[in-house]
């Protein structure tokens, strides 16, 4: 594989987020990640593109997503489980502030940071430009790695047969 074949390990994706308006007596609207862009636009982060009565979207900035080789069957999993997602944290930083914090291709990576309290995490539709990155990542360092089940060993019932009465679990 030349330089130039080698799929890209890093690239940048654009995130927009949404102001959803809450109709609970606790608070009055919730941020959530709802869409990745294929590439980061030449517009400055937290520019506002719609607003309707019940929400209004913003371009919340880029993102890098780096792959990993050693998590390339987690990539074959998520681009063949019928919704590719990629994985949005938000992170406050004040009083209805945020930023992204990450992006993941890897699902079970999503999974787990959704698990962390005071963050956003959303999974978003992938695009098809961001899964076609992807599948050549897979295709280009996947190692199928067979699944061993170790073997425990036996009990020798003769060693046991020779412990002397009362010893039992005692050091000798």
């Amino acid at each position: 594989m030349t330089p130039e074949q080698i799929p890209e390990d890093r690239f940048e994706v654009g995130i927009i987020v949404a102001r959803r308006r809450l109709k609970g007596p606790w608070a009055s609207h919730a941020w959530l990640p709802i869409e990745a862009l294929p590439a980061a636009p030449e517009t400055a982060p937290w520019t506002q593109l719609s607003e309707t009565e019940d929400e209004a979207t913003f371009y919340a900035g880029a993102h890098e997503v780096t792959l990993h080789i050693g998590e390339t069957a987690h990539y074959r999993d998520n681009l063949v489980s019928g919704r590719p997602s990629l994985w949005v944290t938000l992170h406050a930083t004040a009083e209805d502030t945020y930023t992204v914090a990450s992006v993941t291709a890897d699902p079970y990576e999503g999974e787990s940071m959704a698990e962390g309290i005071g963050e956003i995490v959303e999974a978003v539709p992938m695009p098809a430009e961001v899964q076609a990155k992807l599948l050549a990542f897979f295709e280009a360092f996947h190692i199928e790695r067979k699944f061993e089940k170790r073997k425990r060993d036996r009990a020798d019932p003769e060693a046991l047969a020779r412990r002397a009465p009362g010893t039992q679990g005692k050091p000798e």
